[in-house]
């Protein structure tokens, strides 16, 4: 998943979804990994608090139904050029090379929700030993992934998939994965569909194997910047293109992995403010970064 190009400065300096768009003379960030997440002042509390009104249901029920729409004409505009490869999933999650201690093991990732495959694309770089199933909600991100110089069907396998509904076995066999990444993608998924997409991806994973997630977290930038008039509900917001972005808090994420069978390994606010010094802009960025793991033993399919 991705951001839409109208929400532009409220995405700069992105951990894993960085666009080269971004603010000009920016400090590098300070980044900090903590259990607490971010603290209002009072203006942000006002604001927050007076923007109570919600988006019809009528338009609600039109950015449901056309939300792979949405996607795809994202990816029609842009195309491969919106965000930057992230070469920062392995340094963050060394679960990513644990085949290059061993040798003879080849780790089976899928990537939920790969986009043009700004991660996937790093990974098999690096030549790690490794198999990657990759899907995404649209169908026009996946064909920018098959055209890809470094695609090939003997390490990577690409597919159309709704976390949603698609039933994640018809491209996935059952318990072959290793490590699944969910970066950047929950947060775009209907709050009240998230936890069909966990289940999804609990019956292709391995027993013991661990899912890797990156996403927003409750009070970032971006969800600051909304203007009233784009509320959904709860911590979630539509974007100018019809996108929509969910901010998670730590304790509701963590009760959704529950939901779904997964045990908690870590789950933390990373917390990043970047300072545009020329401009007088400070960027508060706030992450969820966590790491949950299915239990050894099988707990149905």
């Amino acid at each position: 998943m991705a951001l839409s190009k109208q929400d532009d400065t409220a995405n700069v300096v992105l951990p894993g979804e960085e666009h080269k768009d971004g603010l000009p003379c920016l400090t590098p960030p300070v980044q900090s990994k903590t259990s607490t997440g971010r603290t209002l002042n009072e203006k942000e509390m006002e604001k927050l608090t007076g923007d109570q009104t919600l988006v019809s249901d009528f338009k609600q029920m039109k950015l449901e139904k056309e939300a792979q729409k949405n996607w795809d004409l994202f990816y029609k505009r842009n195309t491969t050029n919106f965000f930057k490869d992230r070469h920062w999933t392995s340094r963050e999650f060394e679960e990513l090379k644990v085949c290059l201690e061993f040798e003879a093991q080849k780790l089976v990732l899928l990537e939920a929700g790969c986009g043009v495959g700004n991660c996937i694309f790093p990974l098999l770089e690096e030549d790690l030993n490794i198999f990657v199933y990759a899907c995404d909600f649209s169908p026009r991100a996946v064909e920018f992934v098959k055209q890809h110089s470094l695609y090939c069907a003997e390490r990577c396998s690409a597919f159309q998939c709704d976390l949603t509904k698609d039933d994640l076995r018809g491209n996935v066999p059952v318990g072959c994965v290793d490590v699944a990444t969910l970066i950047f993608v929950l947060s775009a998924i209907h709050p009240d569909k998230m936890q069909q997409a966990l289940d999804n991806i609990y019956r292709v994973l391995k027993p013991g194997g661990i899912i890797l997630f990156r996403d927003y977290g409750l009070y970032d930038h971006a969800m600051m910047r909304f203007k009233a008039g784009n509320k959904l509900g709860e911590n979630f917001y539509v974007r100018q293109d019809g996108t929509r972005s969910y901010f998670f808090s730590k304790e509701l994420l963590a009760d959704l992995f529950r939901g779904a069978g997964f045990e908690s390994v870590t789950n933390e606010y990373v917390l990043r403010e970047t300072v545009n010094k020329k401009e007088g802009l400070c960027v508060p960025r706030v992450f969820l970064q966590s790491k949950f793991r299915r239990p050894d033993q099988l707990q149905g399919s």
